[in-house]
């Protein structure tokens, strides 16, 4: 025979040679071209998405944990009494890197005319800067500008710019807590000088905190020497629930405490931004899947076109396996070339989102995230290639699926039917 079943390089050679020659049939090249580009822009698409979508996670989660720390420790009544005291307990714990008190509490603060409500937060500079990285956020000013007993305030700078107020005005800061005087309840109200501001990147934050010294916030809330609770760092953040679970069963046996992890707080958040990415892969992925149909239908065309060729390495001692092989082979090689495109523009694009967004934006005067509607202003990416290895093995796979019914048509044409008109 002049054909046999282990030579590959038979079935290769053919397949190869039907996809680059010039055929008479223009509409299937054309369809073959189509498979290919749809094929690149559907790898292109779900590279691009998902890194993206990594980028809004990674950065999230890290703009996030810079502000609510890794655990919280809390009492159940909003405060905490004998922190100090637990403060120095958590120092032996081997995954407790630092902790830091805090007293959280609603207030309004008003300038001139403008009125903006805010979380206040009262921290201890110092101990602060070890759970959490807000100090590398500061736009203006220190952290260390909170000193006690001076009532200073750092102010997140899209609530100074609601506000109209600059570093060294004054602010007044009204605690809902109200007080009893002979003309009837009125609120708690307090001046405060701005010293500093930061930017976070998040809306929430950025809008709607405002930071004090710990015995300003004690004595403005009256919380006397408690707090709200503890704000604790550890090595791994991605350990915390299992930290969170530890610290639970050695101090919080009376359950009196509430120890919560960044997990916890943020549960549905990062959830929802999960599952929102595993959604846009399946509906990304339909572009692929219309590739892969694109190279069944191209193929059966491909087919019916070469009946006659077919009927000749039939009759030379092909057997139908090498026809199924050279087949398999003209639809894969289809899909490779599109994948390898798509493979290769995804990658660079997705390197290169931080700064195609901008000059996209920045040409036709467009912005795609307004910082008063979305936590982010930015787009951000983080190419991970897990997902580029399982984008690829994807579209592979249904490239060569798509190939097996054509192929299989192709290989039991009967000769003598096929050369029967030629």
């Amino acid at each position: 025979m002049l054909f046999s079943n282990k030579n590959l390089s038979f079935e290769l050679l053919v397949g190869l040679r039907y996809t680059r020659t010039k055929r008479k049939n223009h509409f299937i090249s054309f369809i073959s071209v189509s498979s290919m580009i749809c094929m690149a822009i559907g790898v292109w698409a779900l590279i691009v998405i998902l890194s993206v979508m990594n980028g809004f996670h990674e950065e999230l989660q890290n703009r996030t944990v810079s502000v609510a720390s890794h655990l919280e420790i809390t009492g159940f009544n909003g405060r905490l009494s004998d922190w100090s005291v637990l403060a120095e307990k958590l120092k032996s714990e081997p995954k407790v890197v630092a902790s830091a008190p805090y007293i959280t509490a609603q207030a309004m603060l008003s300038y001139d005319q403008a009125v903006q409500g805010a979380v206040v937060r009262g921290i201890l500079p110092a101990e602060e800067s070890k759970v959490a990285s807000l100090a590398n956020h500061m736009k203006v000013g220190k952290l260390d500008n909170l000193k006690a007993g001076e009532f200073n305030v750092v102010l997140g700078d899209d609530m100074a710019y609601a506000l109209g107020v600059n570093v060294g005005e004054k602010v007044v800061l009204m605690a809902p807590q109200g007080q009893f005087t002979p003309a009837g309840v009125v609120p708690r109200l307090k001046q405060f000088t701005v010293v500093g501001l930061f930017h976070v990147g998040m809306w929430e934050y950025d809008a709607g905190m405002a930071l004090i010294h710990l015995d300003d916030a004690a004595k403005l809330y009256r919380m006397g020497s408690n707090v709200s609770g503890l704000r604790l760092r550890l090595p791994d953040l991605f350990d915390a629930p299992v930290v969170a679970e530890d610290l639970s069963r050695k101090y919080n046996q009376s359950g009196a405490l509430y120890i919560s992890d960044w997990t916890q707080q943020h549960a549905n958040f990062f959830k929802a931004l999960k599952m929102e990415k595993t959604v846009m892969f399946i509906i990304t992925s339909i572009i692929v899947l219309v590739a892969a149909f694109s190279i069944l239908s191209s193929l059966v065309m491909a087919v019916t076109d070469k009946r006659a060729d077919i009927a000749i390495m039939r009759t030379f001692g092909a057997s139908p396996r090498s026809i199924m092989k050279i087949f398999v082979v003209q639809g894969a090689l289809i899909g490779v070339m599109g994948v390898a495109v798509g493979l290769t523009l995804g990658i660079l694009t997705a390197v290169n989102v931080p700064y195609i967004v901008p000059w996209i934006e920045h040409t036709f005067n467009v912005q795609f995230l307004a910082k008063d509607v979305y936590f982010i202003s930015d787009i951000p990416s983080k190419l991970m290639w897990s997902d580029v290895s399982t984008i690829v093995i994807v579209a592979l796979v249904m490239s060569v699926l798509a190939t097996l019914y054509p192929s299989y048509k192709a290989s039991k044409i009967n000769p003598a039917e096929a050369l029967r008109y030629e």
